[in-house]
């Protein structure tokens, strides 16, 4: 027997739709790597290691927040393909942490893809990386911002 934490009935609905979401992206991932990696192939679906992302967007800005504690910024690679926003890297294992009696922290490669809710500005992406927290910035392209119409009077 197993013992399974209580939840109200209204989170138990979204905790559930975002274990479908999370398992999409693992699988998502899982079919973009090529199969002549390592023989250790490691993906987010079978080592855990998926950072968490927030993607909000406003008038003119789509804004995307990623947590990635204890990583160096020359350790994060970020790109921009066919309308998604790809985030990818390392974490190091540190080399003191050998005799470990418990190890929750993941290290290796991972990557995230998203896709953009609507086209950006290439040229003006903006990227910053603060306290584990990298944060970018992607100015949406002036026909994807929102228009505003007079309506005149006959």
């Amino acid at each position: 027997m197993s013992i399974v934490r209580y939840q109200t009935p209204a989170s138990g609905l979204w905790s559930s739709l975002d274990r479908w979401t999370s398992l999409r992206n693992d699988l998502d991932t899982l079919f973009d790597l090529p199969f002549w990696t390592d023989g250790a192939r490691q993906s987010q679906l079978f080592s855990g290691w998926t950072p968490a992302l927030d993607l909000y967007q406003n008038n003119d800005n789509i804004v995307a927040t990623v947590e990635l504690p204890g990583m160096r910024k020359e350790d994060i690679e970020i790109s921009l393909q066919d309308g998604m926003l790809v985030i990818g890297g390392e974490r190091k294992e540190e080399s003191n942490q050998n005799g470990a009696a418990r190890t929750e922290r993941y290290v290796g490669k991972f990557r995230r893809s998203i896709t953009l809710p609507s086209r950006v500005e290439v040229n003006k992406v903006n990227a910053t990386y603060k306290d584990g927290i990298l944060t970018i910035t992607l100015p949406k392209a002036e026909e994807a911002k929102p228009k505003h119409i007079q309506i005149s009077a006959k």
